[in-house]
Formats: C-alpha cells, sequence, structure tokens
C-alpha cells in the first residue's frame, strides 16, 4: 500500500518537471499535463489520508490560483498555460504550501530570468549552432518560460503539502 500512496504522490512533481520541461523547449505547456494534475490529486489525496476538509481546502486554493491566473492572461502578463500549471500545483499544494510555493515561484523566476538574461547576452554567437529550441529561447526580446520556474516551485513547496504531511503522519 505504501508504494502505491508514494507513486500516487510522484505524480505531481513528475507533471510539473514535464511542463516545466515542455515550456522550456517549446514555450509551451500542453493542457494534458493540467488535466493530468487535476486527475491525479483525488487518488493521492485519498491514498495518503487527506480528511475532506482538507480536501476541499485544496480545492478552493486551485480555484482561487486558475481566477487569479486567467485575469493575469487576460493582461497578457502570463501564458495560458502557466496559469492553468499554476492553478493544477496550488490544487495539489493546497492552504498550508501556497506561500512558499509562490516565493519559490518568485525565487526561481528571478534567477531563471538573470540567467535568460545573461544568455541572451552572452550566446548570441552560438545561436546558429545551437538546436532550435535553445535558438529560440536566446532570442534577445523572445519570450520567457515561465513554467520553468512554476515547476521548480511546486517541487520544492511539494514536501510542506498536507498530502505529502498526511502521508507521513499516517
Amino acid at each position: 500500500m505504501d508504494m502505491l500512496i508514494l507513486l500516487s504522490l510522484a505524480a505531481m512533481p513528475a507533471l510539473m518537471i514535464v511542463g516545466g520541461l515542455h515550456d522550456l523547449t517549446t514555450m509551451k505547456i500542453p493542457n494534458w499535463v493540467s488535466l493530468a494534475l487535476l486527475a491525479a490529486f483525488l487518488p493521492a489525496a485519498l491514498l495518503a489520508g487527506l480528511s475532506w476538509t482538507a480536501f476541499a481546502l485544496h480545492l478552493a486554493v486551485g480555484v482561487a490560483v486558475l481566477f487569479v491566473g486567467a485575469g493575469l492572461f487576460a493582461l497578457r502578463w502570463v501564458g495560458g498555460g502557466d496559469a492553468k500549471l499554476m492553478a493544477g500545483a496550488a490544487l495539489w499544494l493546497g492552504p498550508g504550501a501556497l506561500l512558499p510555493f509562490l516565493v519559490f515561484v518568485a525565487l526561481a523566476g528571478g534567477v531563471f530570468c538573470l540567467l535568460l538574461m545573461s544568455a541572451r547576452t552572452w550566446c548570441q554567437p552560438y545561436a546558429a549552432s545551437a538546436p532550435g529550441w535553445a535558438a529560440r529561447l536566446i532570442q534577445p526580446k523572445g519570450d520567457v518560460p515561465y513554467g520553468v520556474a512554476i515547476a521548480i516551485g511546486a517541487v520544492l513547496a511539494f514536501p510542506s503539502s498536507a498530502l505529502v504531511l498526511a502521508y507521513a503522519a499516517g
């Protein structure tokens, strides 16, 4: 039973990493990643022993983050995939890990943007020989695949989530 619980809990970090890498290489986060996060949450919550109250709070946090993300998307501050990935992560993290998640996302995003700005400055001579995704990534005025920072923040905050804590206590 422990192996089944651990496998269900591993879905979140695995899907977040897939979403972040996909955003890095294609500048898109597929809808199936967010849908898989949503679908995998219920069995993981049940297997980990999350209470119904905690389940409802996780759901409320995920919906709230989705609405905020939709507003940010409407303002063209984030992409639609970023908004959905944030909501999927927030669903798994719940209210207890939301603040660490947001802090980790902000820190990872800042470091990633600094690295990307440096690469866009210093790596231009190598862009022609780089793989297509890397050449696109280092375009001087290119977009920032913020799904990378979202994935890093989610994976770092996950150990403090109620899901992981419920499993550890059980």
